[in-house]
């Protein structure tokens, strides 16, 4: 046989040359490592990452846009609103109690909740002014601490309120039923699996209004109500095997409805209730919107997903037209026009949602909740609209119940009408007649945001404007929101209205849809609370609003008074008669 080709000193050389790359690799590791530590050691230059750092501002923003906070009776505390102000209420000072929760399950600022109800009831009515004071040490704050000082130097007064607000979450009890079921399936090479579970629990709330003079609770005025918390889920288990290897899949979806918004629903309409029961106005006029029915954002979603953008914008646009943010010229506009911009802007202002500009979900399903109604079997149903419907027809205006002492009046503008409401304020309802140097109060609302000049005539036939002036010079006012005339919740509200000379004063407001700044310059270029010359009644100034309007229109709404001579006290004797004896 002959010689092996590779004998036993070559498998010697072999191991030799294997062990050295071996320690040759060993070596080069250990050096990688220690450059690597010696790089380590050293001190990193931020100089070199600038353009990494430059991206941590725009990383940190939020890439959705701000929603309002919107519950099932968002639009019942509007009609509560609308209520209160038909009602002719004074304001009523209101403050509020911890509302504690003892489950320690509902971590929320309930508190404030009550609050922000009480201030979106009060935007047109002026119904209620929270008085914002905190005894409890532990929650003061600079303001509080400020208003300490003040009190004690006599330098400030607090308003007691009238009422109050008591409270407390009755319970929360967790997954009162609960039910799961699980199947799967298993072979050789294959296991599958399938679960799914469903839970509901069950959040109750309890508030009570009383009597801040007496600390009562007042019998009857109450809100006891429950809210059921869902929760579910689905998940789905894949294994398989090949040779000696195994590969695993899971998937799983699960939802659970939040304590947070269960909490002010149960707020919301709780306040609704109180209020409702302690004016004594049908507040359950306002429960019993189809709106209330909580499937209803949830369809408007199903609604606004179907739809195209370009869908949604000509529905939205339909819309505004209909209700007179838009001129019906019958162009159709882009998204990012600007008249349509600033007209969504004004929208979105007057109806309490995030201002964006854009049609986004509550733009989309505040401008079209007028078009959905409930069908006999309880569904929600679309009128007079599809997600490619081209036209809309014409929105009611929400209606305005006059009430004593006020003015209401709606004519036809661009688009729509425009509502313009005048009120008196004053504590005493109804009033018709003041006595010389008494003060008047009057409140004036508009349906949609406008321009507002309004002039008054005295008992002397001057005639002055009031609106605007130095203190608010710019004319353009929002919807619905109430402004006061002069402001008597400001310590400085810029000017008062005294009853001057006896006979016949009148105040007429006038609300345009353009700023009339330069179409009327003797009107309102000349100081505001002084008698403007040339002008010698009310009537001289509606003729030359009608002029300067004439293409537009305008909307108007007046009130009149009677000033009697200031009655002498009853302990002082008619002048010229002498006491007798």
């Amino acid at each position: 046989m002959g010689a092996e080709p590779y004998g036993p000193g070559y498998r010697m050389n072999k191991k030799k040359n294997t062990f050295r790359r071996l320690l040759h690799a060993g070596f080069a590791g250990i050096a990688v490592v220690t450059v690597l530590a010696g790089c380590v050691s050293a001190p990193l230059d931020a100089r070199r990452e600038t353009d990494y750092h430059a991206k941590g501002p725009t990383a940190d923003r939020p890439v959705v846009r701000p929603t309002r906070a919107l519950t099932s009776f968002t639009d019942s505390l509007m009609c509560m609103d609308r209520l209160l102000r038909a009602s002719n209420l004074p304001t009523t000072l209101i403050a509020s109690k911890q509302i504690p929760d003892p489950t320690g399950k509902v971590p929320a600022a309930t508190k404030d909740m009550i609050v922000t109800a009480l201030s979106q009831m009060s935007r047109l009515s002026n119904a209620f002014r929270y008085v914002d004071y905190e005894v409890d040490i532990a929650r003061q704050d600079t303001v509080q601490n400020l208003t300490t000082i003040l009190l004690n130097n006599n330098q400030l007064q607090l308003q007691r309120p009238a009422l109050y607000v008591s409270g407390a979450v009755a319970y929360f009890d967790q997954q009162v039923i609960s039910n799961r079921w699980d199947v799967g399936t298993s072979a050789a090479r294959l296991d599958t699996g399938y679960s799914q579970s469903r839970n509901a629990s069950v959040l109750a709330l309890e508030l009570h209004l009383g009597d801040f003079r007496t600390r009562t609770l007042i019998p009857g005025i109450d809100s006891a109500n429950e809210v059921v918390i869902g929760g579910g889920g689905q998940g789905m288990d894949i294994a398989g095997r090949i040779g000696s290897y195994s590969v695993n899949f899971n998937v799983g979806r699960d939802y659970s409805l939040g304590v947070g918004g269960a909490l002010r629903t149960l707020i919301d309409l709780g306040v609704i209730e109180m209020v409702g029961k302690w004016a004594r106005v049908p507040y359950w006029q306002c429960l019993t919107l189809e709106n209330t029915d909580p499937h209803f954002q949830r369809q408007m979603r199903d609604w606004f997903d179907e739809g195209s953008p370009l869908a949604q914008n000509r529905l939205v646009q339909q819309s505004l037209i209909s209700q007179g943010y838009l001129a019906p010229n019958g162009i159709e506009m882009g998204a990012g026009d600007p008249e349509l911009v600033e007209a969504l802007g004004r929208f979105q202002a007057d109806s309490g949602i995030t201002v964006s500009g854009v049609v986004d979900f509550p733009t989309y399903e505040r401008a079209l909740r007028d078009f959905v109604k409930l069908s006999p079997d309880g569904r929600l149903l679309q009128v007079g609209w599809s997600p490619s419907a081209a036209a809309l027809p014409t929105v009611p205006m929400s209606p305005l119940v006059s009430a004593t002492g006020g003015a209401r009046t709606s004519v036809g503008g661009p688009g729509g009408a425009r509502v313009l409401d005048l009120q008196m304020k004053n504590p005493m309802v109804g009033r018709s007649a003041f006595e010389v140097g008494e003060q008047v109060f009057v409140s004036a609302s508009l349906s949609r945001a406008s321009y507002l000049y309004c002039f008054m005539q005295d008992g002397a036939g001057r005639v002055l404007r009031l609106l605007p002036n130095p203190t608010n010079p710019n004319a353009l006012v929002s919807g619905s929101l109430a402004l006061r005339i002069p402001d008597w919740m400001s310590p400085l509200p810029g000017f008062i209205m005294d009853a001057t000379n006896p006979g016949t004063e009148r105040l007429t407001c006038f609300a345009t849809g353009r700023d009339l700044g330069t179409l009327l310059p003797a009107l309102l270029a000349a100081p505001a609370f002084r008698p403007i010359p040339d002008v010698p009644d009310l009537a001289a100034v509606t003729a030359a609003i009608a002029n300067a309007t004439a293409r537009d229109g305008y909307t108007a709404a007046s009130l009149e008074w009677q000033v009697v001579p200031r009655r002498p006290p009853a302990n002082v004797p008619p002048a010229g008669n002498a006491p007798r004896s």
